[in-house]
């Protein structure tokens, strides 16, 4: 991981954010994503990370609030980590794991309680996520079951679990790949 700086997003990055998301994924849905959610109120401007080498975003990670609505009980705050994305070039690096790291660690540092994740169980198992339904969290997204992971930065967090309210946009992404 030498020479690999994670920080946080400034708007000069703005560009260089939309190129590393359209690189990643096989459109560019995740970039309309990331550029409509800066404008809502679930985005928090802290928990949106990128990794530089040579003065050259190569990788971004962001963490959104989400509502956790349990079946009784008042909803609480938590986040969700999407999109994160590495140019396919400089993956295999550690990157991701980096960005990982140091979303987890800010959003810890900001008083966040929980974070979930929908994305390859085995890689985000390696940062103390496990089986969204361990608590008993249900999500509202098309994806099997296996695939939505989560931590609780803070025990008790997730409560007594729930449903997933995420950004209706969020939910589109999902819909238009299963389609």
């Amino acid at each position: 991981m030498d020479g690999i700086t994670v920080r946080q997003e400034v708007a000069d990055d703005f560009s260089a954010i939309d190129v590393v998301n359209k690189s990643a994924f096989p459109s560019d849905a995740e970039a309309r994503f990331v550029q409509n959610l800066r404008r809502a109120a679930a985005f928090i401007p802290e928990l949106s990370l990128v990794a530089e080498a040579q003065n050259r975003v190569v990788g971004h990670i962001l963490l959104f609030v989400v509502d956790l609505v349990p079946a009784t009980g008042d909803t609480r705050k938590i986040l969700a980590l999407a999109p994160m994305a590495v140019v396919p070039s400089q993956s295999h690096r550690g990157i991701g794991s980096a960005l990982v790291r140091a979303a987890l660690k800010k959003a810890g540092s900001l008083g966040h309680g929980g974070v979930v994740v929908i994305g390859h169980p085995e890689f985000y198992r390696r940062f103390e996520f496990d089986a969204a339904s361990k608590w008993g969290i249900r999500c509202p997204v098309p994806v099997p079951e296996d695939d939505v992971s989560a931590i609780e930065l803070v025990k008790g967090a997730f409560g007594n679990g729930g449903a997933i309210r995420y950004l209706a946009s969020f939910v589109e992404l999902f819909a238009r790949q299963a389609a």
